[in-house]
């Protein structure tokens, strides 16, 4: 069940009572308030509240910089200005704080981004559900023979199956000793903060995450990337479509100079120049090394 009943019964209550408000209001986030955006086979994401709009990040800038941005004729040039010359401090105006469900071994892979403020479901105080997240058989990869983070290909046959069935069973056996050690009520147990030790990273934990507009899209960059890994990328795919609609004029900015633009060093740029003065530019003569040009090459194409 990806929302529990008292989760449900306090997204009811709070729909029943809508409150006029005089704050600046983003209409496509309203739309997604407390609605849970399924992720993976257990997991969400929802959208608890937010501040600010596009409008609050072009209020911020102007304060910020005075009439040295008055050449910019409209709220959208002003914000694709912002992003372009790498100004963070009004996008920082903006803030939104989410309620995460998902695995424990992305939420740790999650947790090394350490702008945000979060708050963890406490496995010391409650005892976790029996949900974990099992692959589905396209994500079922061996280790990529290039990438030492990555994946290769996709098992299959014999293999695909004895792994999936050894995930499974792992899984339930691990959570059955996890119950038989709890303390129930009338036996002698073991307390919940050491129960939980020997469960796998695969089950289930929940999070509220809030975090500022420069540093979500320093987030969505490095995660909705298609090279980020599968488990933490679609979490960040579904936030992307989220901020898409909270402040659709800096995530165009975001997606044109961030997600589809890269940043060249002075060597680059020299190659660049020479290549249009018509000069043959060879990793031997670029003044990059062989790794650098490669990247080099991948960009242009």
């Amino acid at each position: 069940m990806p929302l529990s009943p008292d989760q449900l019964a306090e997204i009811e209550a709070a729909r029943a009572n809508p409150r006029p408000t005089l704050r600046a209001v983003s209409e496509g986030m309203e739309a997604h308030l407390y609605t849970a955006h399924p992720v993976l086979d257990h997991g969400f994401v929802r959208v608890i509240d937010y501040m600010g709009d596009d409008s609050a990040i072009v209020q911020a800038a102007r304060v910020s910089y005075g009439a040295g941005t008055k050449h910019v004729s409209n709220d959208e040039g002003l914000i694709r200005y912002l992003m372009r010359h790498w100004h963070s401090t009004p996008f920082e105006m903006c803030e939104v704080k989410f309620h995460v469900k998902l695995p424990v071994f992305v939420a740790r892979q999650w947790i090394r981004h350490r702008t945000a403020n979060v708050n963890e479901y406490s496995a010391r105080y409650s005892i976790l559900d029996r949900e974990f997240y099992i692959p589905e058989p396209s994500q079922l990869a061996a280790q990529s023979t290039v990438n030492n983070q990555g994946r290769g290909e996709v098992l299959s046959g014999p293999e695909a199956a004895r792994v999936l069935e050894l995930l499974k069973s792992d899984a339930a056996r691990s959570y059955d000793h996890y119950e038989a050690m709890l303390s129930q009520e009338g036996q002698q147990g073991l307390a919940r903060e050491l129960a939980r030790m020997n469960l796998p990273a695969n089950i289930y934990t929940q999070w509220y995450w809030k975090c500022d507009l420069h540093n979500l899209f320093h987030f969505l960059r490095l995660r909705a990337d298609a090279h980020a890994q599968y488990e933490i990328r679609v979490y960040a795919e579904t936030m992307a479509r989220l901020v898409a609609d909270w402040v659709p004029l800096a995530y165009r900015a975001f997606e044109d100079y961030r997600m589809g633009g890269v940043t060249l060093s002075s060597k680059a740029i020299d190659c660049v120049r020479r290549m249009l003065k018509g000069e043959t530019v060879t990793q031997e003569n670029s003044g990059m090394s062989k790794g650098e040009w490669r990247e080099f090459e991948g960009v242009l194409g």
